[in-house]
């Protein structure tokens, strides 16, 4: 049997049959027994027949004992099914007799009936009981109304009252009791304003307007005449202060009328005495405007400020109106001026203002919040019209300082730009800066002078740098400094600036110590001043306002000090390299023919190795930052490297005897250069690595050559073992360095064919497939390994102008940059994992087979 087999019934009327016999789908025991389209005959007939074989359908195969039980035990089940239905169709029918429904329905008739009656006593109850309490509620009605008009007939009966006394009290000019009436009058008028539209309110609240009205009327004539006696004769002082409080019931905006009034009369004379056209007014007397303001302000705290209440502020509003008219004068003074304004006349007139606006600050700092001058110009100002400072108007102006800083910069600045006029460069001075100072030490030379760790012009100019920010930023933190900044900005790119060619002052082979000096001079300046420009950079952010904190950066100017760097370490190199020349030189030239026998290293390594030595020491004790002596020692070590690399070339045929030759004298270079750091130059392993990864390789090489071509099969193994490849031309390297002669190399490379391609685990390059074997006269500076301080090669000029240190030449910008490996000039050591191939280029092998050919035997 299959599933198909089954009848699908729908979901709803199986929903049903479940409700109808009180059946739980989930609480089915007997499979048979479950309603549902997912039905398996499968499953269940594999129930019943446990212990028997599976088909090709997953059946069970029963076994015949079993099968008679198991149709025993469905008859059974059927029996009892059917039996079941049969009482369930007997209990049907009795339920369905038409005797019962229609008892059934007379029962529901008659609970209807009850249900309606019930409904209606309800109603005849509720109208009873509002019948009882109609009374009540007209009576609790009856008495909020009365109350809500006994108690509005005496706030009417009060206001009428308090309208008399107040009408007598300003009559008599009682403004002590007067200030409470009339607080009371406004409370309880407050209370009828929504009954104007009865006639009897309207004129009592039309009474109470006009009574206000002649209230405040009367005292502002008191305060005028107050305003205008003689102070020096002021007899109606309690008078007055006994007004202010009828001032503080009638508002805030009646208080800030009589302010601004006694304000206005107050300066009255201040605007006549310091017109702007008149001498009085010229910004050469702006002291006597504060010395006239200090008396004025003194006279109102000791004569008039007692009449006020205190928290009126009087005093501020004196102050407020009086830095609003004095900046208009200020700004109309700046602009008439034009460009007749000094740059001493206006630093004095700012000064001044500024000082006078923070005493003024300190004055009043106790009673307000934050002691500031904005918090008093605010309080006693229009929201919708603040006033500004009096020193924001200079604020348009002060490119006139900035200009001047330029200007000084650039006086400053000359005569270092200037290389026929630098004679403070070596200078002796003692080193200092307000924000980073290097170590203010001087080193002695051999010939017992002192040289500057620094160039004294730097420190001079991060000093005026110091100094002009100071006193900028106590002018203005906005625009200006900004300015200022960018002044700064140029400055330092100037002072950096491109480098120019300087000239050996001799042709010889010999390092020029004067040059060193200088470099190790500009190598210590360049870091200072980048170093100190990132604080530069921290300390105008700290100062400039909030809306240009993010386009403040040095970092351009940074990068350019770092290029400094890395032209005073090149021009070092070419100092060595020169140096160097004379030992290189006689390698080059030497004849390994005659030799034949090795009697120690060579007479060039002596001069060679001193003269590394005397280059170091030197630039090892002057540089300051040892990071950049670990990065001159990576490229010396890769420039001497290289150089011994090239002179060996050129000194080939180099024979057995040559190649054990300059074995020796490898090692004795090795051991020289190991011995340059120091143990305060970190970190030493990394360069003893690289030096050594270098010297292996060339060792190598070396001893390739040393071994003898006889026979061809020990000397190719040999050679497969030290170098590691299997290139054609790698290998006939080996055999022009050893000077082998042409009939021998091509049974040679025969046989290295031969060899090598059954060597598969030989790669197709190693470190000979960079070797040239026409080497240049002059190298690019390297490195054996990769430097902690990555420089750039070359200076890259930014400017038409020498700066103070651009008096450096780097080395040609040919080659590989600096802080590369010298395998990626003389010798590259092979990649793991690339393609073993014995001939990478068809043309090459093409070629082989001709020469082969046509070689004479």
């Amino acid at each position: 049997m299959h599933s198909s087999d089954c009848v699908d019934l729908p979901q709803q009327l199986i929903h049903s049959i479940h409700q109808a016999l009180d059946l739980n789908p989930d609480s089915i025991n007997n499979p048979l027994d479950e309603l549902s389209n997912e039905f398996k005959s499968v499953d269940v007939l594999n129930q019943l027949f446990p212990d028997g074989n599976t088909d090709s359908l997953h059946v069970q195969k029963p076994p015949l004992s079993q099968l008679e039980a198991v149709q025993g035990r469905l008859a059974e089940d059927e029996r009892l099914l059917q039996q079941e239905i049969l009482m369930l169709e007997d209990e049907l029918g009795r339920d369905q007799d038409p005797s019962r429904i229609q008892l059934i329905q007379e029962m529901i008739s008659d609970v209807l009936g009850q249900m309606s009656r019930i409904r209606e006593k309800a109603s005849e109850s509720e109208a009873v009981v509002r019948n009882i309490t109609k009374d009540i509620q007209n009576l609790d009605l009856a008495k909020k109304n009365l109350t809500t008009s006994m108690t509005t007939l005496k706030r009417l009966q009060m206001l009428g009252n308090a309208l008399t006394q107040l009408e007598d009290q300003v009559r008599e000019k009682r403004y002590s009791e007067a200030a409470q009436t009339l607080a009371a009058v406004k409370e309880i008028s407050a209370a009828f304003k929504s009954y104007t539209t009865v006639p009897f309110i309207a004129r009592l609240w039309k009474r109470v307007q006009q009574v206000t009205g002649e209230v405040r009327a009367q005292v502002d004539a008191e305060f005028e005449a107050f305003y205008l006696q003689d102070p020096s004769k002021l007899t109606r002082t309690s008078q007055i202060t006994d007004a202010c409080a009828v001032v503080d019931v009638l508002g805030l905006d009646v208080r800030t009328q009589l302010i601004e009034r006694y304000v206005a009369i107050e300066l009255k004379e201040y605007r006549r005495i310091f017109r702007a056209n008149d001498e009085a007014g010229h910004l050469d007397n702006i002291s006597r405007r504060f010395a006239w303001f200090r008396r004025l302000l003194t006279s109102h705290e000791t004569e008039t400020d007692r009449v006020f209440p205190v928290e009126w502020r009087v005093g501020w509003w004196l102050f407020t109106k009086f830095v609003a008219i004095t900046r208009d004068d200020l700004s109309t003074l700046l602009s008439k001026a034009g460009p007749s304004l000094t740059l001493k006349l206006l630093l004095e007139t700012l000064q001044q203002t500024t000082e006078f606006e923070s005493a003024m600050s300190k004055k009043w700092a106790a009673p307000v919040a934050l002691g500031q001058l904005d918090e008093i110009l605010s309080a006693a100002s229009s929201p919708t019209a603040p006033v500004q400072p009096m020193s924001s108007a200079f604020e348009p102006h002060l490119g006139i300082f900035v200009e001047a800083q330029d200007k000084a910069l650039a006086d400053m600045l000359a005569p270092h730009r200037n290389p026929k006029t630098r004679g403070s460069l070596d200078a002796v001075t003692r080193p200092s800066t307000a924000g980073s100072t290097p170590r203010a030490s001087l080193s002695a030379d051999d010939r017992g002078e002192l040289t500057p760790i620094v160039m004294p012009s730097s420190t001079e100019l991060f000093y005026f740098y110091a100094q002009s920010l100071d006193q900028c930023a106590k002018l203005s933190t906005d625009q200006a400094l900004f300015d200022l900044y960018g002044i700064q900005k140029k400055w330092l790119k100037i002072y950096a600036g491109p480098p120019h060619t300087p000239t050996r002052k001799s042709l010889d082979a010999h390092f020029d110590a004067a040059e060193l000096r200088r470099t190790c001079l500009v190598v210590n300046t360049a870091d200072y001043c980048q170093r100190t420009a990132l604080e530069l950079e921290d300390k105008i952010k700290e100062k400039i306002a909030e809306r240009f904190k993010e386009k403040v950066t040095l970092q351009m100017e940074r990068d350019l000090f770092m290029s400094v760097i890395s032209g005073a370490i090149n021009c070092q190199l070419r100092e060595l390299e020169t140096a160097c020349e004379g030992a290189f030189t006689a390698l080059s030239r030497v004849n390994w023919s005659v030799p034949n026998q090795v009697t120690g290293y060579s007479a060039y390594v002596d001069d060679l190795v001193k003269v590394i030595e005397q280059v170091a020491d030197q630039i090892k004790h002057l540089v300051e930052q040892k990071k950049f002596v670990r990065n001159l020692l990576d490229k010396a070590c890769g420039l001497v490297l290289t150089r011994f690399t090239n002179a060996l070339i050129k000194s080939r045929p180099l024979r057995e005897i040559g190649a054990e030759q300059l074995l020796i004298d490898l090692g004795v270079l090795k051991s020289c250069l190991l011995k340059l750091p120091d143990h305060d130059i970190s970190p030493v392993h990394s360069y003893t690595r690289s030096l050594t990864k270098i010297t292996t390789r060339l060792e190598a090489l070396l001893k390739v050559i040393v071994t003898p071509v006889d026979p061809a099969e020990g000397f190719i193994l040999n050679y497969t073992l030290l170098i590691g490849d299997a290139s054609f031309s790698n290998f006939q390297k080996i055999l022009d360095l050893k000077g082998t002669p042409k009939a021998e190399q091509n049974s040679l490379l025969d046989a290295f064919v031969t060899i090598a391609s059954t060597k598969t685990e030989l790669n197709s390059t190693s470190f000979l497939s960079s070797l040239d074997m026409d080497p240049p006269p002059t190298v690019t500076c390297g490195s054996p390994g990769a430097s902690r301080v990555a420089l750039p090669l070359v200076m890259t000029p930014s400017g038409g102008s020498d700066g103070a240190l651009g008096v450096l030449n780097s080395p040609p910008s040919s080659g590989p940059p600096t802080g590369l490996s010298t395998e990626g000039t003389a010798m590259k050591g092979s990649e793991p994992g690339q393609k073993r191939e014995v001939f990478s280029d068809i043309r090459r092998f093409v070629s082989f087979g001709l020469r082969r050919d046509t070689q004479p035997t």
